[in-house]
């Protein structure tokens, strides 16, 4: 009996000593899809009523997975793209144990979509991601915010604002400063041929955004920039289909073929040093972003580090799936595990 009380005592032990990333693999298949919510089952789907300076709205939300370490909440692009191009992460976050919120941004598709312009501002949307959070009960102790594009926006004013409540911070393909971004969109346009450029920069000025020439002009810059799987994947097609262009035209301006809505003139470079959560950017040799921006913000952050996706464009975590998501996981376990280091 006493032996069986030793062993027994130095399994706990060890249990209790077994570092985080170690315990996370001990999440049962039972544990990982145990219902969030009891009564009618819908498939991890929650409707999150969000209170605004004009009303309260609801915004789609849809939980896959239980971990109470590791629960990842995606914001997507645009602004008022959807979350459907973000669907690729159900092919990778699961298997590894981790909880993943896919989320409608508020004016997109899955979401209300009111229609009051004062609505679409940086910190209006700091404010959602927030009551989010809450709702949901993610904590420091747990979330991971992971943006891309917009949502890298998004993500990076939420941590300068909110990063106590953050486990971890990813930015995927955003620079810090959209005036940056469309010095680099120039660079971009040199290596184009210059009657392309000149027939998209003249239909834009005259507003003629909307003429299917206009998007036939862009197809080759979308195709090499923006995601390099052609035909784009089904959830990527979905997610423009389902565009509220509206809102993107307001903060964005008419295409990723650079910037000049609201957003024209935001930059946080001189704050980045503020964010002092761990923190991964994520750049790509062909994205609409600069890669050495990217890499630069991973030294500017009080504890970053970077990752280069050397075949990826804007959308890398569909066109260069090989680099990407190997370097995202190994992010978030050295996190949990408390052997994240800076600049590695």
């Amino acid at each position: 009996m006493k032996y069986f009380l030793v062993v027994l005592t130095a399994a706990i032990i060890a249990s209790c000593n077994q570092p985080a990333a170690e315990q996370s693999k001990s999440v049962t298949v039972q544990d990982y899809f145990a219902p969030h919510d009891s009564g009618v089952q819908s498939a991890g789907i929650k409707m999150i009523p969000i209170e605004t300076p004009v009303g309260k709205f609801n915004v789609w939300t849809k939980t896959i997975g239980n971990n109470p370490r590791i629960k990842v909440l995606l914001l997507h692009g645009g602004p008022a793209m959807t979350h459907e191009y973000m669907e690729c992460f159900e092919s990778f976050f699961p298997r590894e144990g981790f909880e993943m919120i896919e989320y409608d941004q508020l004016g997109s598709y899955y979401s209300d979509q009111p229609t009051d312009s004062s609505l679409w501002t940086t910190d209006r949307f700091v404010e959602e991601v927030e009551q989010v959070r809450k709702a949901l009960g993610l904590s420091k102790d747990n979330l991971y915010l992971l943006g891309n594009s917009w949502g890298g926006i998004l993500a990076m004013e939420y941590a300068l604002k909110y990063q106590d409540n953050l486990k971890g911070l990813i930015i995927c393909n955003m620079m810090a400063s959209c005036p940056d971004y469309g010095k680099y969109n120039l660079v971009l346009q040199q290596q184009m041929n210059n009657t392309v450029v000149d027939s998209i920069m003249l239909l834009q000025n005259k507003g003629q955004t909307s003429n299917p020439r206009y998007e036939a002009l862009l197809e080759g810059y979308y195709n090499e920039h923006l995601c390099r799987i052609v035909p784009n994947p089904d959830p990527v097609q979905r997610a423009f289909k389902h565009a509220n262009m509206t809102i993107y035209t307001m903060m964005q301006g008419p295409s990723e073929f650079g910037i000049s809505g609201r957003l024209a003139n935001w930059d946080i470079k001189d704050r980045l040093k503020e964010i002092k959560v761990p923190t991964l950017t994520v750049g790509a040799k062909f994205d609409t972003m600069d890669p050495d921006h990217m890499k630069w913000m991973s030294t500017q952050v009080q504890n970053g580090t970077y990752l280069y996706c050397p075949e990826g464009s804007h959308l890398a975590m569909w066109d260069d799936q090989k680099h990407f998501y190997p370097g995202v996981i190994k992010f978030i376990k050295d996190v949990d595990g408390g052997t994240f280091k800076k600049g590695e």
